[in-house]
């Protein structure tokens, strides 16, 4: 006589059904039947972005010409621009959402990748990267003090258009606040450059201070061509060729109380003896309490409450191409700290980690092939212990399924996977045919109990094990400031599915194999 399936097998079905939609269904829709490459970032500043060009969009094609994946894109940009020199190319960019005309010499300031084949977010472990541990020095934060520096690093880093950023708040078990910053493709130079100085921004005239770095006393920073600008590059000294340098500018808009604060302190000024044109006094700026440059204040502006005003400054290097990219990078840097203000507290770098994408990539792998080998060989010692093929596959198909229920809850609460994360999936499936093997010595086991009392017994055992790990696994999630929460909550996904998924559908198998 033919049995039903119980109604645990397919609740079974129906999440592992919903786990493979989470899974497989991206904001782009089946990755599998889309073609083209994803923009991952797009220059503020630049044409493209100009034009309409977001991040998240789907390029298609280019001139006609079918995009079908990276390569392609790559290829058709390097012919079209190779030669281009300084005439201005037109460039017929399509997209899934709509079509954008961009005339210039250079390529888009676009940043693009292979459309993502899952909606599975993997983080900075596997994705490459450089992570931080920072706390604040000399000092100990307390959570309120720990979310507001949270907010002011993320508007910072934010401002230097940084994608694939996470800056989250942890603490350990003995009540240390730290934070925690994750950059997809920086090196760990770049994270402790951006983090370790408090980026403290003063303005002053002698010994008194007309404005500081932030929103309290600057309205807007310009960042466009028209008004933050190379102005022009020069030999450190021709006849010895020591190096060049280029001058930077750019204009600030400050808040009305600093305009009329610097009203009141140049009000007292007198004129420039040796050059007329200027006030006797210079705006001094002071970045960490270093002067990078002095700025001489015009006689017109006496006393005078206006909100804008040029700053300037200067890179070098060795050659002009040099000096003009550390002159960009300056000029970046102050704008950003002059928008976001400084850090509240000075800071220093606990713990610094980086990881290549390719490792990440091999270590993935390497995971897969050990844990589909894994499950293999215990269903074959199962086969050859229990000599019963039918519960060594419903033992494989229940690890399996296992696996992607897991990967299916972390794609649908989008929780990057990172090592952790994968160390406790690993965990999970040691722990499931633990329980999966135990079911099967219950049910095979003599005696006067009924098939149901010998499950339900299994079920006991199982569920004494499970509250056990529980107890054991929630310190983790503070455990090492917050670095192994990964494993931990990834462990307790996988084996509340065992309990309320899982292991009462393999019971049902077992009783449908033995019966």
């Amino acid at each position: 006589m033919k049995r039903k399936l119980s109604f645990r097998i397919w609740i079974l079905i129906g999440v592992l059904a919903f786990s493979m939609l989470s899974i497989f269904i991206t904001p782009y829709g089946i990755a599998f039947f889309q073609k083209g490459v994803l923009v991952t970032s797009v220059d503020a500043n630049g044409t493209a972005f100009e034009q309409g060009i977001r991040k998240g969009q789907l390029i298609t094609e280019i001139d006609g010409q079918k995009i079908t994946n990276l390569d392609d894109y790559s290829k058709i940009i390097r012919e079209k621009y190779y030669a281009a020199g300084n005439e201005s190319i037109k460039s017929v960019i399509k997209t899934k959402q709509s079509e954008f005309i961009l005339y210039s010499n250079k390529p888009p300031e676009i940043t693009v990748s292979e459309i993502p084949k899952t909606s599975i977010k993997t983080g900075l472990d596997l994705s490459g990267g450089a992570r931080a541990l920072i706390q604040a020095k000399d000092r100990k934060l307390s959570s309120s003090e720990i979310n507001d520096l949270v907010d002011i690093t993320s508007n910072r880093l934010n401002e230097f258009g940084l994608t694939d950023l996470k800056v989250l708040p942890v603490s350990d078990l003995s009540g240390n606040h730290f934070m925690l910053v994750e950059i997809a493709g920086a090196t760990p130079s770049d994270l402790r450059e951006m983090l370790s100085k408090q980026g403290k921004f003063e303005a002053k005239i002698g010994n008194e201070t007309v404005f500081i770095g932030g929103r309290k006393d600057i309205a807007s920073v310009s960042r466009d061509a028209q008004r933050a600008i190379i102005e022009g590059c020069y030999p450190t000294d021709a006849s010895a060729n020591t190096g060049w340098f280029c001058r930077f500018r750019f204009t600030v808009f400050l808040s009305e109380d600093a305009a009329k604060r610097h009203a009141n302190i140049t009000q007292n000024l007198e004129i420039n003896q040796s050059n007329p044109e200027y006030l006797s006094e210079k705006l001094d700026l002071y970045l960490d309490d270093k002067l990078v440059d002095s700025l001489f204040i015009g006689k017109e502006l006496q006393g005078r409450v206006t909100t804008q005003i040029s700053i300037s400054g200067s890179g070098s290097g060795m050659s002009k191409d040099e000096a003009y990219t550390n002159a960009m990078e300056s000029m970046n840097k102050l704008q950003t700290i002059l928008i976001t203000g400084s850090l509240p507290y000075k800071l220093e770098i606990v713990k610094l980690d980086t990881i290549s994408p390719v490792l990440g990539k091999e270590f993935i792998n390497s995971i897969i092939l050990a844990g589909l080998s894994a499950i293999l060989i215990v269903s074959i010692i199962v086969f050859l212990r229990y000599k019963k093929l039918k519960s060594s596959l419903a033992l494989l198909l229940t690890s399996i399924s296992e696996v992607f229920i897991i990967l299916g809850i972390a794609s649908f609460i989008n929780w990057n996977l990172d090592l952790p994360s994968i160390a406790g999936i690993l965990a999970t499936i040691g722990t499931g045919i633990d329980d999966l093997i135990i079911i099967l010595d219950e049910s095979r086991s003599k005696g006067a109990l009924s098939m149901k009392q010998r499950m339900k017994r299994a079920f006991a055992i199982i569920i004494g094990a499970y509250f056990t790990a529980v107890v054991a696994l929630l310190p983790l999630l503070w455990a090492g400031a917050g670095l192994l929460k990964g494993f931990a909550i990834t462990t307790l996904i996988g084996i509340s599915i065992g309990i309320l998924v899982t292991r009462p559908a393999f019971m049902d198998m077992v009783k449908m194999i033995e019966e």
